[in-house]
């Protein structure tokens, strides 16, 4: 299957094999829509700042990348309280999730019963 998977717990979505923290989820809506223009707003600036080879400006802008996705949950503190650890970044193959992902369907490594 390509494309994005989400974990069956909701924390992390898998792209390319690797797991990527999702947004808090109890997070209201009005605050997720406002901080994701802001992220957006911080990832142009990040690219004009590329752009012009500003060193100055995209350190403000990736900083800026880096507030707005702790205060989403995917960086920073765990937005869950079950005391699990964060598996962000990780390959997929090397974490909890390995053996559901592999199972399912169209997955590599994964068998699909077609009798």
């Amino acid at each position: 299957m390509n494309g994005t998977v989400t974990t069956p717990d909701g924390r992390y979505l898998i792209v390319r094999g690797r797991l990527w923290r999702k947004a808090n989820p109890a997070l209201p809506e009005t605050e997720h829509t406002r901080l994701i223009k802001e992220l957006m707003t911080a990832r142009r600036a990040v690219r004009q700042a590329m752009q012009h080879q500003d060193g100055a400006a995209l350190q403000s802008a990736r900083a800026a990348v880096n507030t707005a996705k702790i205060a989403l949950g995917e960086r920073g503190a765990v937005w869950w309280d079950d005391g699990a650890p964060d598996y962000t970044r990780r390959l997929v193959k090397h974490s909890p999730y390995a053996t559901w992902y592999a199972q399912r369907p169209g997955e590599a490594g994964s068998t699909v019963d077609i009798s």
